[in-house]
């Protein structure tokens, strides 16, 4: 561990307009509001304009991050978007996020494919950049998911929704001190959750556009309900231990919110209250990247969090990746 402090000196969101409930999903699939809410506690979710994008709202939410520390773009000198929603197949989203933005021709890049996990390993690269020389970096993450998924699959369509959110990085304690992060990746379940179709495995084709392959997002829910606890619950110790922490010692933990049978069973698996476990899923459902830093940028805003509190960060996503990060707030 180094001595050197690295901290978060703003914090940022954003999520659509447009509020879609429960009961507008009977349009589309056999379900309803009971059933959602039944298995996953959400109750609504955002979802983005026809004419925004990806890139669109990670630079909403970087503004914001901007205002929250009182500087403009070009005080910026590095940028990271994790998302697996991309503005485009190439270049990466970072690129028009920082076009965008008016920020300075700064080094500018994706961490995809991490599924929810990515922001957590994001600010890990990110807290790890600016201990070597980097003075100040953007951290974003954001999903237009129901863009790029089947509104026809009861038992995933239901889950996801729109947002961006993040914070920026940078040296000295600022609000809030990055104590320790811990990741982690096992590629031998990737199969479990995939949405499979477009890469050089299975490129794009008409036969699979035909049958909306490319939306088919597979999710085997057990599999994932049991892997996502355990490796929650396990990383967020593991950096507890990294720091010389307790458990007891946390005032809060934010995890990402997949859904909220997960973020419970990962409470009890910790012997933590749900008390202090910070949610929103109820709200915005399982926002992928954008999840952790949305729930924690919220959280922050409505003073939920005090000065000299330590937060547990920790997530979850395909591949599997997986990631944690303890914070204490200093103000």
């Amino acid at each position: 561990m180094t001595n050197t402090a690295v901290g978060i000196s703003g914090f940022g969101g954003y999520v659509p307009e447009r509020v879609m409930t429960n009961e507008e999903w009977t349009q589309y699939v056999d379900t309803s509001d009971e059933w959602i809410v039944e298995r996953t506690g959400i109750h609504r979710r955002r979802v983005a304009a026809d004419d925004e994008s990806t890139a669109d709202m990670a630079t909403a939410a970087a503004r914001s991050a901007l205002e929250s520390r009182g500087i403009g773009p070009e005080e910026i000198d590095e940028i990271i978007v994790a998302t697996d929603t991309p503005e485009v197949y190439t270049p990466d989203t970072a690129s028009f996020v920082q076009r965008k933005l008016g920020a300075r021709e700064v080094p500018s890049y994706d961490l995809g494919g991490s599924g929810c996990a990515g922001f957590v390993q994001a600010m890990d690269v990110a807290r790890s950049r600016v201990l070597t020389g980097t003075r100040r970096v953007l951290v974003i993450g954001v999903e237009l998911i129901t863009r790029l998924v089947s509104w026809k699959i009861r038992e995933t369509c239901v889950l996801f929704g729109d947002a961006a959110a993040g914070v920026i990085v940078e040296r000295g304690p600022q609000m809030a001190e990055i104590l320790g992060a811990r990741t982690g990746t096992d590629g031998s379940q990737w199969s479990i959750l995939t949405l499979e179709i477009g890469g050089t495995r299975k490129p794009f084709s008409l036969e699979y556009a035909q049958k909306e392959e490319h939306l088919k997002l597979i999710m085997e829910g057990r599999a994932v309900f049991r892997h996502a606890v355990h490796r929650m619950s396990e990383v967020g110790l593991d950096v507890l231990e990294a720091v010389g922490a307790k458990l007891e010692d946390v005032a809060m933990i934010v995890p990402h919110q997949a859904n909220l049978r997960i973020v419970q069973a990962v409470a009890k698996n910790l012997s933590v209250p749900m008390e202090k476990v910070y949610t929103n899923l109820q709200e915005y459902g399982n926002t992928g990247s954008a999840s952790v830093p949305l729930a924690l940028w919220e959280a922050h805003s409505k003073g939920r969090i005090s000065p000299g509190d330590l937060v547990l960060l920790t997530s979850f996503g395909a591949g599997f990746h997986w990631g944690a990060a303890l914070l204490r707030f200093t103000g």
